[in-house]
């Protein structure tokens, strides 16, 4: 998962030096694009919301950059947006959603609308388990599972003690073995 530093360092540098801002900027997104899709896709689901999302992402970047204190690796701050940018849509969809009389969750709808849905598969039980998680051991998982993202990373992303990410992987990982075993 971690990235060369010392080549987020240049990017930086060159970010900030208005020749090669978009030289830069073009390299940043190369180097995150995909990555940071795939959190963003295992939050909200479908592809084009993804694509929604990752364009507010990079918009916040691009505004945000000039400011980045290199408190934190470049990734962890990407991250950072990226999962509060789904946040932020999945919100926003929840709104929209309120007054649906269905009590699935629009996450869930929207799997089972996808075109080569098989609840009877493995992959999309663990697709259907994982949304199934509450928004927070869902991001958990996901980090911890598909991006093999290290605790210590990850509390930094996600602005909370390892301690409690690694109760919340536990609790995600035991919800979707049961439902899993039950469906």
């Amino acid at each position: 998962m971690a990235s060369n530093t010392a080549d987020d360092v240049i990017l930086l540098q060159e970010f900030r030096n208005t020749a090669t801002k978009e030289k830069a900027f073009t390299a940043i997104i190369k180097k995150y694009q995909e990555k940071l899709y795939w959190h963003i896709r295992r939050l909200v689901i479908q592809h084009e919301d993804a694509n929604d999302v990752m364009q507010n992402v990079f918009i916040k970047v691009w505004k945000g950059l000039e400011n980045f204190r290199e408190d934190s690796q470049l990734y962890t701050w990407l991250y950072r947006i990226a999962t509060n940018e789904s946040l932020t849509y999945l919100e926003q969809q929840k709104k929209k959603n309120a007054l649906s009389i269905d009590n699935e969750s629009p996450t869930v709808s929207k799997l089972k609308a996808e075109k080569d849905f098989d609840g009877k598969k493995a992959e999309w039980k663990l697709q259907m388990a994982i949304q199934e998680l509450p928004e927070k051991q869902r991001i958990v998982f996901n980090l911890r599972y598909f991006d093999e993202m290290p605790y210590e990373e990850m509390s930094r992303v996600l602005e909370t003690s390892e301690g409690a990410l690694k109760a919340s992987y536990h609790h995600a990982v035991k919800k979707i073995e049961e439902f899993i075993l039950n469906n």
